[in-house]
Parts: structure tokens; sequence; C-alpha cells
């Protein structure tokens, strides 16, 4: 048995209580056969419509500390284990592609002065907050949060579930990794007023705080140690509040490895974050800093 989300998914619903989504949803992820093939895919299309509004969420703050919703993650998983793969045509430019659900409908953007441009590709059951934009070839995943008045530029990937916050930028050729499996861990997510730069990767659940300028190319994930100068410590996938990061390398211990030669010195990449600079011309000597 299979369920099909179709283009007008919208509508495709005969109540909005998000409410009681929760368990609802709970229900369907633990064991679908509760509901007939015509239950799970309006409760489905509900789902990706409380997504699209907001109203739930892959992760939120509790208590200051940012956690997975995870009933939400695994109801975006139950949509790729029931919902059909099919053909469906581009309504843009008329390219047929396959796939479990269709491109999202953005006919609220104008509404809330959000703006997409030609080339964009959109899953359904993603947020997008006021004044928000998205530049073409972007490519925006199921269960992202972008909120009011920030941009996905040029060619970014933006991962499942990722939450990113208000007033913030992306810059073009970025990647901010999804994270579904396992339900239970944090998304990437990233703060407010935060501007990564051009080529970046934000992937494995890392975490950015708010009032965050990041130079160009930054690697940032789990494994990777930042080096923070304004507190003198090192944590690892996290970038704290108030910061200025970039990237630099350190000599990895595997220089040691008789593999390589004596004068060889392996490097590996590191962040670094000293105070934030919010003037312009500041920023651009710290990111080049030596």
């Amino acid at each position: 048995m299979s369920v099909t989300i179709e283009d007008d998914y919208r509508e495709s619903f005969s109540n909005y209580e998000p409410e009681t989504l929760q368990d609802r949803m709970t229900v369907l992820n633990e064991d679908p056969s509760q509901y007939d093939e015509e239950e799970q895919e309006e409760l489905l299309n509900e789902f990706i419509y409380a997504l699209e509004q907001g109203d739930v969420r892959a992760a939120d703050q509790y208590d200051g500390e940012w956690e997975a919703n995870a009933w939400v993650k695994e109801g975006i998983l139950s949509i790729f284990g029931l919902a059909e793969n099919m053909a469906r045509e581009d309504a843009e430019n008329g390219e047929v592609y396959h796939d479990v659900m269709p491109t999202r409908n953005v006919e609220e953007f104008l509404d809330k002065g959000a703006r997409n441009t030609p080339g964009t590709t959109l899953r359904v059951g993603n947020y997008f907050g006021d004044g928000s934009t998205v530049m073409s070839e972007a490519y925006v995943n199921i269960g992202a949060y972008v909120d009011d008045d920030t941009m996905v530029d040029s060619n970014v990937t933006f991962g499942s579930a990722a939450q990113m916050g208000e007033n913030g930028h992306v810059g073009a050729n970025t990647t901010i990794g999804g994270v579904l499996d396992p339900a239970e861990q944090v998304p990437v997510v990233i703060g407010d007023n935060v501007s990564i730069g051009a080529g970046s990767r934000i992937t494995g659940g890392a975490q950015i705080g708010d009032n965050v300028n990041t130079g160009e190319e930054l690697l940032l994930s789990p494994g990777i140690e930042v080096y923070d100068l304004v507190e003198g410590e090192v944590l690892e996938g996290e970038i704290p509040s108030e910061r200025t990061a970039f990237r630099r390398t350190k000599e990895s211990s595997v220089s040691d490895h008789e593999l390589f030669d004596e004068d060889e010195s392996v490097q590996k990449p590191i962040v670094v974050a000293v105070e934030y600079e919010e003037d312009a011309v500041e920023l651009e000597d710290t990111l080049r800093m030596d």
C-alpha cells in the first residue's frame, strides 16, 4: 500500500488541526496500518502543510538549548516510506522528474514578501519567513526552516531539517547539511543575524549561535575543532554567539605516520573564532588575518 502526494497537496486534507498533529503523526510513524490509505494521505498532506506554515519544525529551543523534535523527523521519513515514487512535471520548465513528492507551492510568497528566482528547486514541507529570498539554482529540502529576511544565495544546498534564523545570509555555493536519521539528533542549527561565507560546508548537526560572521569556505562539523579565542577554549562543531569565524589549518597527528616523510606536514582544517566584527572593513581585515 502506498499513498500519493499530489501537486494539490494543500487542498488534500479536510481539517487543519496542528494542535493534535503530533499525536496523530506519532501513531502513523509507529504503526501506519492504524490508518487506511486515504487517511494516511490526508495526514501526510496536513503534516507537509504544517511544516510550510512553520507550525511544526524539526528542532526547537527548550530552556535555551536546541533539541530535535523526533516525531517531526520521523514524519518526514514516513513520507519517504509511504509515498509513491512517480513521474512528475516541473511547472516552471516542463522537465519530467521522478520523486515521492512534488515541488513546493509558493503562492504565499508574494503575500509575505518572500522571493524565489527562476531555477530554484524547493521540495514540499519547508518554511520560508517574511522577506526571505532564495536565489537561482539553490536546492532546499523538506523540513528546512529559513526565517524572516534571510537570503539563501545561488547554488546553495539546504538540507533536510536544517534550521536558520532571521536576518541571515548563506553565501553562494554553500552546503548546509541535512540530518534526518537518527531522529533524536539535532540537525544543523544556525542562529539569527548570521552570515555564512561563500563555499562553506556546515554539516553533521553543527551549530552556530547568533550574530556570527564567517569567512569563505568554512568547514564545520562535529569533528572539526573550533578554537574560540574569546573564551580561550576548544569546541567541536560549534561556533558561539557574537563571533567572527574563519577557516585555518593545523598540523595533524597523522604527520608522524611512517607513510609520510619526516619533513612532510599533514594539515587538518580547524575554525578560529574571534570577537564579532560587524563593520565591513574591520570584518574583511579580520577574515584575512594571517
